[in-house]
């Protein structure tokens, strides 16, 4: 089991990412909009600036949805290596079949 903190600062992230997007996505519109004058584009680069930085989506980690390990994830699960290893042992994946040959 990962810390519960981690966990914890990890849905917080997501929570931020999810209420900013919008936002965020306006803005970095603007500051890629060559057509726009440069004045209009550093000012959009720093109202980005002002935005906090665990809003942005590429702060949230993917983490198993039942232990919260954050590394060897299958994105399609949601699951950390072993809990999907335990998991399709037992039969409780549907569409999921262990290998033999």
């Amino acid at each position: 089991m990962a810390k519960k903190s981690a966990v914890e600062k990890n849905k917080r992230r997501e929570r931020l990412a999810k209420l900013h997007a919008a936002k965020r996505a306006a803005l970095k519109a603007v500051v890629m909009n060559r057509a726009l004058p440069i004045e209009e584009r550093f000012e959009a680069t720093l109202k980005l600036a002002q935005l906090p930085r665990n809003g942005a989506a590429s702060r949230v980690r993917l983490r198993c949805a039942i232990t919260g390990r954050p590394r060897g994830n299958y994105r399609k699960f949601r699951l950390c290596r072993n809990m999907l290893r335990e998991l399709g042992s037992r039969g409780q994946l549907p569409g999921l079949v262990k290998a033999s040959w």
